[in-house]
């Protein structure tokens, strides 16, 4: 079930997360994640076609899709 941007703001609000800590313990930006979220939802800046946006907007359930993450700097960097 595809959620929106409010609905995933009050679930996060129920548990008592953070948005910028979800996305450091996912691997995200927090800057980005913050602005997926806060985003418009009737004309969004962020369309999440692609890239990280892409995963944190399938991973929060705002769209349906696969997370595709490919290794990059970032990861190597943590490993």
């Amino acid at each position: 079930m595809v959620k929106t941007r409010a609905e995933v703001r009050e679930e996060f609000a129920r548990k008592g997360w953070s948005i910028s800590g979800w996305a450091k313990q996912n691997g995200y930006s927090p800057n980005m994640a913050i602005a997926i979220l806060a985003d418009d939802e009737a004309n969004p800046r962020l369309k999440c076609l692609r890239g990280d946006a892409h995963n944190i907007a399938v991973q929060l359930g705002l769209k349906e899709g696969e997370i595709s993450r490919a290794v990059g700097a970032r990861q190597l960097a943590a490993a």
